[in-house]
């Protein structure tokens, strides 16, 4: 493998993950398309960064520094930074946070401690007590399909606002993600098609090839280096 992958669940109402990686090579990579935000810490040997990141409408062919390290906090859906609108983040459009010494990094008007796998939840604990991040339940009241919540067009209208997608476009992400982890993890293409919920193989390829970048067939094949995913409980 090219990148080496950990992560663990949160129990944190903001957080979906944390992941950490490391590579021990150079080489390239699938970056499939993302749904969420995440605050990720590099370090190479001659270069550090903390960088804001936000969704990712489209699959793409990535290179990858060797002998670099990665730890990151994944966002769960729903959680923004009011001050920074999400649509601004979309499709690679990453915000590069200052480096202060003594390990910390400036957001928000202050610096903050860079934070450690096992200690992410209490940073954003912090986050969360300063105002820099929030949660929206309208997304929650959108993925739960909850129309007693909040009417269904001021669910879209808020999704799109938090999150700088359309919800069929979320929806749509989710999908190809799972069914690159279904192909990679030995899935034949026909058996994906179907219990990814995709009409057809035809469908399936065309999402597969936008979303993830590289067509069902070749996942399934030689199984390439994809960016950070997981498999969820039970699926």
């Amino acid at each position: 493998m090219l990148i080496e992958f950990d992560h663990r669940e949160s129990d944190s109402p903001y957080i979906e993950r944390i992941w950490r990686s490391r590579s021990r090579q150079g080489g390239f990579f699938l970056s499939m398309a993302e749904g969420s935000i995440e605050l990720v810490f590099t370090r190479l040997p001659e270069f550090s960064a903390a960088t804001l990141r936000g969704p990712v409408s489209k699959g793409a062919l990535i290179e990858c520094p060797p002998n670099g390290e990665w730890l990151a906090v994944r966002f769960r859906l729903g959680t923004y930074l009011p001050q920074i609108p999400t649509a601004t983040l979309i499709d690679h459009q990453n915000m590069d946070l200052p480096l202060l010494s003594h390990g910390r990094f400036w957001l928000s008007g202050r610096g903050w401690e860079i934070p450690s796998y096992d200690n992410a939840e209490n940073f954003v604990a912090r986050l969360a007590h300063a105002g820099v991040i929030a949660r929206s339940h309208a997304i929650d009241a959108a993925i739960e399909g909850d129309s007693d919540r909040m009417c269904r067009r001021s669910v879209q209208r808020h999704f799109r606002h938090v999150t700088g997608m359309t919800f069929s476009s979320y929806q749509q992400i989710e999908r190809a993600r799972h069914a690159a982890a279904l192909l990679t993890g030995g899935s034949s293409v026909l058996d994906a098609t179907f219990d990814a919920g995709y009409f057809d193989q035809a469908h399936l390829t065309r999402s597969v090839k936008h979303l993830i970048g590289t067509t069902p067939a070749r996942l399934a094949r030689e199984r390439p280096q994809l960016s950070f995913s997981y498999k969820e409980k039970g699926a």
